[in-house]
């Protein structure tokens, strides 16, 4: 068993020990996850959402001239110029209605080699102002070699790798635009046809890239592995010269997820992933955005190391509050006690010294209120029919009232009054002994027959019912009940003091005209009265 003191202290220690290995514990956490973890998945999860937007966008561009590609080999059926002729006529509505679903589509062609066929060129529609797809002349490809790859790449490219690529930006000739552009290669019986593709308006892509926001100062960009920038919102990727590339900073070519780099003497921190045009999506931002600025990290951690004091004194105030709360509950209980008021509950039990003192303290108050309890039922009790008495009754009639007050008169209940008849004759013909005998076998009828009600004895030969609840509700077939029983009494026997003749009214609580609960009982009496005068007229 340990003092009170000695508990207080060790508490008071450990909540110390506890404030300082908490703050200290926040402090590394906080400062590790602020440098590194905070950033780099906000970094992460950014480029997540950009590649997948991203990604969604080139994929609709892809499947719609996958779609287009298929259409076109499908509906091929020879390469001669009248073939190849109807054959362009037949496509050309499917081109122009998947390009109109596509969003960002600013030209589509289909481009026939002419090594196939030097009459039959193919088509080229453009939208430059999103008026709908209008045809433009055709570049002549004869002028070019087209085994040459660095020329008309749109159209070299597909043809020289033999499957379907994504171009990265480049100029369009005739429209001097900028675009990308989603190629695939058509083949008849294994020969090389031609080309079907869509140009996107580099712009589609690029505003797509520009909303992807972090701090104030962090952006995207786009790029790719061998070190090639296509879009960046702050360098005009057109303007770069081979010398310019090389103040690229190489870390953002690199394979590691995340990368720190210095960019015009600023460090930075980006996070990269794939995109699925060969593009590489960067999301970058000041290294000293994501780390925060030192003074508001220590504010932050005295912050927390303050709040953590306060709590951990604001327990300790409760603790020490806890402890001596016993104390002050056997003060109030004690002064409770004095003023004869027993109804407490002290549920300190700890074994301690004031633990001890309650249990102590309450054995006490419970034989005392035990005591006083036997008194007052005692006191409450008619000592000749051991029913309730005009006290018990009295106090009866308070509770009633009480409850009428709180539930606004809300409340059932009837009182029944009886007198005794003939009690004085029977006192002076056989004697007091016989009349107190006469006034239990009308007690003990009335207890009978009112089972669930409680009976009082308020005058020398009256008594009282409060009917309530089941009694109240079958008051009349209790009338009933009661009358026959007392005929039945009287008539089973010859002594006078042995039967039973009483008077009765019983007055039922109406709250238009009983203001009290005594108004009901005084009508009670009334009816017990005009109930005696009819009996006395019958005789």
């Amino acid at each position: 068993m340990r003092s009170l003191k000695t508990r207080i202290t060790l508490m008071t220690i450990g909540v110390l020990v506890l404030a300082v290995a908490a703050i200290s514990i926040v402090s590394v956490v906080f400062i590790r996850n602020t440098e590194h973890h905070k950033s780099d998945q906000l970094l992460l999860l950014l480029c997540e959402t950009g590649e997948r937007n991203l990604d969604y966008y080139f994929n609709s561009v892809q499947k719609s001239v996958g779609r287009v590609a298929s259409y076109v080999q499908a509906d091929l059926d020879g390469l001669t110029d009248e073939q190849l002729s109807a054959h362009m006529d037949r496509v050309n509505k499917y081109f122009d209605e998947i390009a109109s679903k596509t969003n960002g589509v600013l030209t589509y062609y289909y481009r026939v080699d002419p090594e196939i066929s030097k009459s039959v060129k193919g088509f080229w529609f453009t939208d430059t102002r999103g008026l709908g797809f209008v045809e433009h002349e055709v570049t002549d490809i004869t002028l070019y070699d087209t085994e040459d790859t660095s020329k008309l790449v749109w159209f070299t490219v597909p043809k020289h790798m033999g499957e379907p690529v994504w171009l990265p930006p480049y100029i369009t000739e005739n429209l001097d635009m900028r675009v990308i552009s989603y190629n695939v290669p058509i083949y008849w019986r294994g020969t090389f046809v031609g080309v079907v593709g869509f140009e996107i308006d580099y712009t589609t892509m690029a505003e797509q890239v520009d909303s992807i926001r972090l701090y104030s100062n962090g952006y995207a960009f786009l790029n790719d592995n061998d070190g090639n920038l296509f879009y960046h919102p702050r360098i005009d990727v057109t303007q770069l010269t081979e010398e310019s590339k090389s103040g690229i900073p190489e870390g953002i070519y690199g394979e590691k997820t995340f990368i720190r780099y210095t960019f015009h003497g600023i460090e930075k921190q980006a996070a990269w992933l794939p995109l699925s045009n060969g593009m590489r999506l960067n999301v970058t931002v000041p290294v000293s955005e994501t780390e925060g600025d030192w003074q508001k990290l220590i504010a932050d951690i005295l912050i927390v190391a303050a709040a953590i004091l306060v709590v951990s004194c604001l327990f300790t105030l409760y603790y020490t509050q806890r402890i001596t709360k016993p104390l002050v509950q056997l003060t109030e209980a004690a002064e409770q006690a004095d003023q004869g008021n027993y109804d407490y509950q002290l549920e300190y039990d700890e074994d301690d010294e004031v633990g001890r003192l309650t249990k102590t303290f309450k054995h006490l108050s419970d034989h005392m209120r035990d005591h006083i309890s036997d008194l007052n039922r005692q006191a409450y009790i008619d000592s000749l029919t051991h029913v309730k008495n005009k006290g018990a009754f009295s106090a009866a009639i308070e509770e009633i009232q009480s409850q009428m007050s709180s539930l606004n008169g809300k409340i059932k209940f009837a009182i029944g009054v009886f007198d005794c008849d003939d009690l004085k004759k029977i006192n002076d013909q056989y004697g007091h002994d016989k009349g107190d005998e006469y006034l239990k076998a009308a007690s003990r009828v009335i207890c009978q027959v009112f089972q669930h009600s409680p009976v009082f004895r308020i005058g020398g030969d009256e008594f009282s019912v409060i009917l309530r609840n089941e009694d109240y509700q079958n008051r009349e077939a209790l009338v009933r009940q009661l009358e026959k029983a007392k005929a039945e009494i009287t008539a089973s026997t010859q002594n006078k003091w042995e039967q039973v003749h009483m008077s009765m009214g019983i007055a039922v609580y109406d709250p238009q005209s009983d203001r009290t609960v005594n108004d009901v009982a005084r009508h009670a009496d009334e009816l017990m009265y005009e109930n005696k005068r009819n009996r006395k007229k019958g005789r």
